[in-house]
């Protein structure tokens, strides 16, 4: 039953990585800055909690706002491209984030021992959980409550002029600059909100995981990032959902068994998902049992 409590806790993490690329390729933007928002929230959090005795939800939260922070400033100069130079660019900062904290050594006496980042060998100690007397299942539960509340506003936003705005910016930027919007305000917000959601989860991540170190937060974690959406379609929270349990639920951890053929068959598995649902697994219009009643008549001009 830990096996299992464990596995649900790797996707409610890896679902609020991927939702965090989900808002930002709605307008369009492909940002492989998602793992380095994920380790700011990460090391953040943990600092909170191990360094300073914060609970983890004020912990958390603090990991989100400050990833969304910087998640703005980035955003601002990063998105004036497009294609491949934002990829280029994003994937560049990822690159620094890993890096500073590659470097980063900073520890504090507490418990009669040192803890806090130190440099190459990581964060350890982050121990909130197991000092706190919760149980697995705990951990599990809070973890899915943070996922359910995540969701539920990203659906929440889908079905309202915020959603209809960021699709209008997704699909002709053309357009919806000539009905005027504001695509920097749009893409910088649609960043900044999925620096606070991948900020948040790296915050849990920390500390399911008790130690973190850069090389997690490398370019694998941030193409599983925009690859959960993309797989799952951008038609409603939920096919990114779908995609993560299927990445990390069945290619991952299902076929474990299999051993060195488990990569070749994951890509094989993802090219040929990619070749006969191109627009993703639940396509890239909302199924319709996701839908608010009156959500599909939003139009564009509503969004003005």
């Amino acid at each position: 039953m830990d096996f299992y409590l464990g596995l649900l806790q790797i996707i409610g993490v890896h679902t609020l990585l991927g939702l965090s690329a989900y808002i930002v390729l709605l307008t369009g933007q492909v940002s492989m800055a998602q793992a380095g928002f994920y380790a700011i929230g990460a090391y953040v959090a943990a600092m909170c909690t191990a360094m300073f005795g914060f609970h983890i939800l004020p912990a958390i939260i603090v990991a989100g706002l400050v990833t969304a922070a910087i998640a703005c400033v980035v955003g601002f100069p990063a998105l004036r491209v497009k294609g491949l130079m934002l990829v280029v660019a994003t994937l560049a900062f990822g690159e620094m984030v890993r890096l500073f904290f590659f470097n980063l050594t900073w520890q504090v006496e507490r418990g009669g021992g040192l803890i806090g980042p130190n440099g190459a060998e990581g964060f350890r100690a982050i121990r909130f959980f197991p000092e706190n007397g919760w149980e697995i299942w705990h951990v599990t539960g809070f973890i899915w409550i943070v996922v359910a509340v995540v969701m539920g506003a990203l659906w929440w936003i889908d079905n309202t002029r915020a959603g209809a705005v960021l699709r209008a910016v997704g699909h002709d930027e053309t357009a919806a600059q000539s009905i005027g919007l504001n695509l920097t305000a749009v893409k910088v917000g649609a960043m900044t909100l999925g620096g606070l959601i991948a900020g948040m989860g790296g915050g849990i991540y920390a500390h399911t995981v008790t130690h973190i170190e850069h090389a997690v937060f490398g370019v694998l974690l941030a193409t599983f990032a925009i690859a959960y959406p993309i797989l799952g379609g951008l038609g409603s929270v939920f096919g990114t959902l779908i995609a993560v349990i299927f990445i990390q639920g069945f290619l991952v951890e299902g076929l474990r068994f299999i051993g060195d053929w488990r990569s070749l068959l994951f890509g094989a598995l993802i090219v040929l998902a990619m070749n006969f649902r191109p627009t993703g697994l639940l396509g890239e219009r909302m199924p319709r049992l996701f839908k608010r009643r009156g959500a599909d008549k939003l139009e564009l001009k509503e969004a003005e």
